[in-house]
């Protein structure tokens, strides 16, 4: 098995846990409910001057050959900039989910242009076993330390991500990957080009996890877990499948159920679990999205098979400081980046982004989380849900005006970013 790697590791010191406020006697590994109120929120993709406007392609190049995965287009921007290891560069490939809005590269239609692209999208849930170190059942206070991520199945396919309402891009109702999409090529597209997801529910799964690897707040009712906070090796490790036959992980059992297929965009579901890295003090990653490889055989041509997938944790009310940051903001933020970004590999000129992250990568959230106006709510079954507002393609090619819906750089919220990127040096240095 080999998994994408999480470009940016966005696992920056926020505050350290407090960790007054236990009675004594209290397990070393359990920390109070609000010890995270004031930690920053983060998601990972796996993680100059000006020289001038950037300048969108109008051709599509077809998808990336040899791979077994999700439908993807590619296309290119031009724009100056340094790439990883300090070259300059003009011409940048990017490939995204679904099929192309534009013309193929030979001049003809793409047999897909203003069509609509349905891709399968299991939606898992999946419990948290906490164990004692030597794999036995926990108890603290007489009661069992598992975490139930299946009740929040159901509101989340009620949420934006899979059910529909009306946008400015969109003719009709869809989903909000979707309306991002149209939004960025929104003077490219016909009415009917959309890529959506069509959900179903997978196999409930269990991670087990050993103590040592995570720490736990109890709810006020002295149940788990309020949160839970986990070491990110330790996390992947039980996530992805080390070998194609693997059913010991959360990701194999599902490839090896035919759960989950290559032609998905697969989605995990936690509830209230987050990642550090080293320390709890690194916390918190809240998502991620990437794709785990297996070797093609005879059934399929011997095409690489890429799993598309992301990890998103549900977000309690009080958890964060930021009332807004709640929900499906996490699952919102991962599936319009992986709309744009399915293979974790669209490489962008180094920016500087608002909110003070300095990356190069086409990861339309990052550019905008923790900004005060990062969330967008939207009113839909009921509910009160809240996204993240995503920067458009249009603001890291440096597009100026740009090309988008409304001239915007962010959506839905068009204010969020009011000016392109700026192309600077390797590291922002």
């Amino acid at each position: 098995m080999r998994f994408a790697a999480l470009t940016t590791a966005l696992l920056l010191l926020i505050v350290a846990l407090p960790l007054s406020g236990l009675a004594q006697g209290t397990p070393d590994d359990q920390i109070p409910a609000g010890s995270i109120l004031n930690a920053n929120h983060f998601t990972a993709t796996s993680k100059m001057a000006n020289l001038g406007g950037g300048v969108l392609g109008n051709r599509s190049n077809g998808s990336v050959l040899g791979l077994d995965t999700i439908p993807n287009w590619s296309s290119y921007f031009y724009e100056p900039g340094f790439d990883s290891f300090g070259n300059l560069q003009f011409t940048w490939q990017y490939t995204m989910a679904g099929h192309s809005p534009l013309q193929s590269s030979d001049g003809s239609d793409d047999e897909w242009t203003g069509k609509t692209t349905t891709i399968g999208a299991p939606l898992i849930a999946v419990n948290v076993d906490l164990r004692n170190a030597d794999g036995s059942p926990r108890f603290v206070n007489g009661k069992r330390l598992f975490q139930d991520a299946t009740k929040f199945v159901a509101p989340v396919l009620s949420s934006p991500v899979f059910s529909k309402t009306s946008y400015s891009s969109s003719e009709d109702p869809t989903q909000f990957a979707d309306a991002v999409s149209r939004a960025e090529f929104f003077h490219k597209t016909s009415e009917d080009w959309h890529t959506l997801l069509k959900p179903r529910v997978g196999t409930t799964r269990t991670m087990v996890l050993l103590r040592g690897t995570y720490q736990f707040a109890l709810n006020a009712d002295g149940s788990c877990c309020a949160l839970i906070l986990v070491n990110e090796n330790a996390f992947v490790g039980a996530l992805f499948p080390p070998t194609a036959t693997d059913t010991s992980t959360v990701m194999g059992a599902a490839e090896n159920a035919g759960d989950i297929r290559t032609r998905d965009i697969s989605t995990f579901l936690f509830n209230n679990v987050f990642l550090f890295s080293g320390t709890p003090s690194n916390c918190c990653v809240i998502g991620f999205h990437t794709y785990d490889t297996e070797p093609g055989d005879a059934a399929n041509g011997w095409k690489e098979k890429r799993y598309v997938m992301d990890y998103a944790s549900w977000v309690s009310p009080g958890i964060f400081r930021d009332p807004t940051f709640a929900d499906v903001a996490p699952l919102s933020h991962e599936m319009t980046e992986l709309f744009n970004d399915p293979f974790v590999n669209n490489g962008t000129p180094w920016y500087l982004a608002p909110n003070g992250l300095c990356q190069n990568n086409l990861e339309t959230g990052d550019a905008i989380e923790g900004l005060p106006n990062a969330q967008f709510t939207i009113s839909l079954n009921g509910t009160n849900w809240h996204v993240q507002n995503e920067a458009l393609l249009q603001w890291f090619a440096g597009v100026s005006p740009s090309s988008a819906i409304h001239h915007a750089y962010s959506y839905p919220d068009t204010t969020v970013l009011a000016s392109a990127a700026v192309s600077t040096t390797v590291n922002c240095k």
